[in-house]
């Protein structure tokens, strides 16, 4: 039995697969609710103590260093010893969450997949995987010519390039936020969804929609902004949107760029999938192809989105079961 997980800054998913790939069982948890990783995973191990787990295969949003993790947006430190102590596995593997959301992608069926961009060329070569979500990840799923072998990054943290008046106001007010160094990261997220709000917000370039206000002070304040901007009842929440859609388009392009993904594109995260109408408007994609003397290339590039809310927990496993194999 493999035990696979999908660890992030909001939320923790956890769940059993046999050795033959399918899912057993799987639960949720808010990952702020635990002061340490140990003690969500003792409450998930406690529903099937007589499971024998052959192997751990756990997607965590950080970065892995000589196989271990300190979450980037979480204070918990994650050890393969302790994690192998706690469940008696044997073998105990920690990814970078959007490694595991690359192995995800290439065990995907093609109908779980929605094109953005309807020139695109498909290509055998590097893809780029991005997924906005509590931050902002990236990784690369690299094709060397008879296989595929993905690389996590931690590019989401890169410097923020505005384009436009407007973004070189927002990138000043992130500064004085952030004392200096702005990443992508701080607006390609459901933080830069709340960032970008707030800017706008302070500059009044729209009135602001007192319903909005609040239902910010009672709820998720990056979901708030998306579903009033989807349902047409604040133009302030819809701006907001539309910068996010420019600037997450800008940034997969940069991607594109530096990975040379003639493979494609993939956007993973909850943020992607909830806003698919949004994205297909056109602002996302315009950004994406505007790379000046590589806008001819940048056409041919299939840009995706992934459907499938699961596809990190679903490529820790895979990951997994292909080392177990």
């Amino acid at each position: 039995m493999i035990l696979a997980g999908d660890i992030g800054g909001t939320k923790t998913l956890l769940a059993l697969f046999d050795v033959d790939g399918q899912c057993i069982s799987r639960q949720q948890f808010n990952s702020l609710d635990f002061d340490r990783f140990e003690n969500l995973l003792k409450l998930f191990l406690a529903r099937d103590e007589d499971v024998f787990l052959q192997s751990v295969c756990l997607g965590v949003a950080g970065p892995i260093i000589e196989g271990d993790c300190n979450a980037t947006n979480l204070p918990w430190c994650l050890r393969r010893q302790d994690i192998a102590d706690l469940t008696g596995a044997s073998k105990v593997y920690l990814l970078n969450d959007l490694e595991a959301a690359a192995w995800g992608v290439l065990a995907l069926p093609e109908q779980e997949l929605v094109e953005l961009n309807p020139d695109a060329k498909k290509k055998t070569g590097n893809v780029a995987v991005l997924a906005a979500g509590t931050g902002l990840g990236e990784a690369v799923i690299c094709w060397n010519g008879k296989e595929y072998h993905v690389m996590p990054t931690e590019g989401g943290h890169a410097d923020f390039a505005p384009l436009d008046e407007l973004e070189i106001e927002l990138l000043r007010f992130l500064r004085e936020k952030y004392d200096g160094h702005v990443s992508y990261e701080r607006l390609v997220s459901g933080m830069g969804v709340r960032n970008i709000y707030q800017f706008l917000k302070a500059i009044d370039y729209l009135p602001v929609n007192p319903e909005t206000e609040r239902l910010i002070k009672m709820q998720d304040a990056g979901a708030v902004i998306s579903t009033m901007a989807q349902q047409g009842k604040d133009r302030l929440c819809l701006k907001a949107m539309q910068m996010f859609c420019n600037i997450y388009g800008a940034e997969a392009g940069n991607m594109a760029l530096k990975t040379l993904a003639y493979g494609g594109v993939v956007l993973t995260g909850g943020i992607a999938a909830k806003n698919l109408t949004l994205l297909r408007q056109g602002g996302f994609m315009q950004r994406f192809l505007d790379k000046g003397r590589y806008r001819t290339m940048m056409q041919n590039i299939s840009v995706k989105v992934c459907m499938n809310p699961h596809a990190a927990l679903l490529g820790a496993a895979e990951y997994a079961a292909r080392l177990n194999g």
